[in-house]
């Protein structure tokens, strides 16, 4: 049975575990409100954004733009984002986990390359029996919109190239600050819904029809890419301060535990002392 004082040295270094999780906690909660804020600005530009190319899109010959038309390669390129710090839950095993999954399911047959962001991400999938192409890492310590738009540049150019055939994005919808979503999202070739709202209206187009349309598809997975850094960002950050939240709680629970056993273990070492003087005082 251990003593008083290891009871109490472990009561301390609990207490302090438990002041770090709180602050951590704390910390998430701020960063969670501008991330938050920031997503929830972008959606409906971006939702705008993926409409309207669509639309035009739509009008458009597949074979107009590369971007447009299925690659010719059956090569697929899977962007995978994570995050560079732990201590958020399942935020980077369900990514890993959902990825693997999608190897052996959905790609099955399919030689696919792994464009992984986020250290968690790397360190994970290293591991697994997968190819990694390409590994970006600390992008959402001073994340811009440049960083998102060189990864998916490269992405497209590979695509044009007829490296690949499909590039797919794989990551954390953010849905509340205690719910996410895996999201798996085709960027490329662009898949147009068979029945597009506002196709048939008519458009003039200055300079030409062509033109625009080529710097719509080029700045709209741009757009979209910076989007779901951003939704990756807030989901993130909700998870950590979730998972710090219940981190918190539990232990409070085993400082409740041990404070407990010590008090039983203390009241067990005075009733002791108490019989050895009454014992000791009959046997005078």
């Amino acid at each position: 049975m251990p003593s008083l004082q290891d009871i109490r040295r472990r009561i301390a270094s609990v207490k302090s575990t438990q002041k770090i999780t709180k602050a951590m906690k704390m910390v998430a909660a701020a960063k969670l409100r501008r991330a938050q804020d920031a997503i929830v600005s972008a959606r409906p530009y971006a939702y705008n954004m993926r409409d309207l190319t669509q639309r035009l899109a739509a009008r458009a010959d597949r074979e107009s733009h590369p971007l447009l038309s299925p690659g010719n390669s059956e090569t697929v390129a899977l962007i995978v984002v994570t995050s560079d710090r732990g201590l958020c839950g399942g935020f980077n095993s369900n990514l890993v986990n959902t990825t693997m999954r999608v190897l052996r399911e959905d790609f099955a047959g399919k030689p696919v390359e792994l464009i992984v962001v986020g250290r968690k991400g790397v360190e994970a999938l290293r591991r697994r029996p997968c190819t990694i192409r390409a590994t970006h890492v600390g992008i959402f310590e001073k994340y811009s919109v440049t960083a998102s738009g060189r990864i998916i540049e490269e992405a497209a150019n590979d695509f044009i190239d007829g490296r690949y055939g499909e590039v797919y994005c794989l990551y954390n919808e953010f849905k509340s600050a205690i719910s996410q979503k895996v999201i798996i999202e085709r960027l490329l070739p662009y898949e147009l819904p068979e029945e597009t709202p506002g196709a048939d209206i008519p458009y003039i187009y200055e300079p030409g029809e062509s033109a625009i349309l080529f710097a719509l598809l080029v700045k709209n997975i741009h757009v979209q890419m910076h989007r779901i850094f951003l939704e990756s960002a807030a989901s993130e950050q909700g998870a950590r301060m979730a998972a710090m939240d219940s981190a918190t709680k539990n232990a409070g629970d085993v400082i409740d535990r041990l404070t407990l056993k010590y008090n039983r273990a203390r009241q067990d070492a005075i009733t002791k002392e108490v019989v050895e003087v009454v014992s000791g005082a009959e046997a005078l």
